[in-house]
């Protein structure tokens, strides 16, 4: 089924940038959405945005429109999440993971998912 491996994350201070990467290998992602999730301590995994790789489709969620940015690169197999004007409510494992078909904001929808990467906003 193939493997995603995310990076980028770390420690960034409140209105900082990071710029997480998710790596597809072993598959093509061409036939997929994939969408980045954050889950904060005590609380639910949620949404954060999803890019279907067919068609292009983005969604974000409320909160982070408008600061934060995915991207594809196809040649790479990868999609990157810029994340800029980051705030301490930011703070949260990040994962991506992968749909098939178009987008989708449930996470019991998506299949594959990376191991998950810190990413902490201090104030």
């Amino acid at each position: 089924q193939g493997q995603l491996v995310e990076s980028g994350g770390g420690l960034v201070q409140a209105g900082g940038s990071v710029r997480l990467s998710c790596a597809a290998s072993g598959r093509t992602l061409s036939n997929y959405a994939v969408g980045w999730f954050r889950q904060a301590p005590g609380k639910e995994r949620e949404f954060v945005v999803v890019i279907s790789w067919r068609s292009g489709s983005i969604l974000y969620a409320d909160s982070v429109e408008g600061r934060f940015t995915i991207s594809r690169d196809n040649a790479k197999n990868t999609v990157h999440l810029q994340m800029n004007s980051l705030k301490p409510e930011d703070t949260a494992v990040y994962y991506c993971a992968t749909k098939w078909g178009e987008v989708g904001t449930r996470p019991i929808d998506f299949g594959s998912w990376g191991q998950g990467i810190q990413v902490t906003v201090s104030s």
